[in-house]
């Protein structure tokens, strides 16, 4: 099993800059595929992004390709998400999950088995 904990979210306008972690324990960190998602007001959770277990591979919805980048520190048992040029709609809780199955379908949640708790996000226009 592992346990996930996000930090860094807060309130920012729109235009600026944030960045994300979730810190990993209790169990062999790169054994994992982690993911970020996020669920906004009213709307299901979707998926933002994902990445492999050595940080080679990395996969994006297309609603924050080119302004979001997710990155992974084995060796800090942490992963990282930096959002730039944030918008409105960005806002939401955004969560960590981690899978041990493999990146097949990685914007599925349902292939997650661990989740954080979820940081808040909010961009103001």
């Amino acid at each position: 099993q592992v346990q996930l904990v996000e930090s860094g979210g807060g309130l920012v306008q729109a235009g600026d800059s944030l960045g994300l972690s979730c810190a990993a324990s209790g169990s062999t960190f790169s054994r994992y595929y982690m993911a970020w998602f996020r669920r906004a007001p009213g709307k299901e959770r979707e998926f933002v992004a994902a990445v492999n277990r050595y940080g080679g591979s990395t996969q994006y919805a297309d609603s924050i390709k080119g302004r979001f980048t997710i990155s992974r520190d084995n060796a800090k048992n942490t992963i990282y998400l930096q959002m730039n040029s944030l918008k409105p709609e960005d806002t939401a809780v955004y969560y960590c999950a981690a899978r041990d199955n493999g990146m097949y379908h990685a914007h599925d949640l349902s292939g997650y088995a661990y989740w954080g708790q979820g940081t808040q996000v909010t961009v103001s226009s």
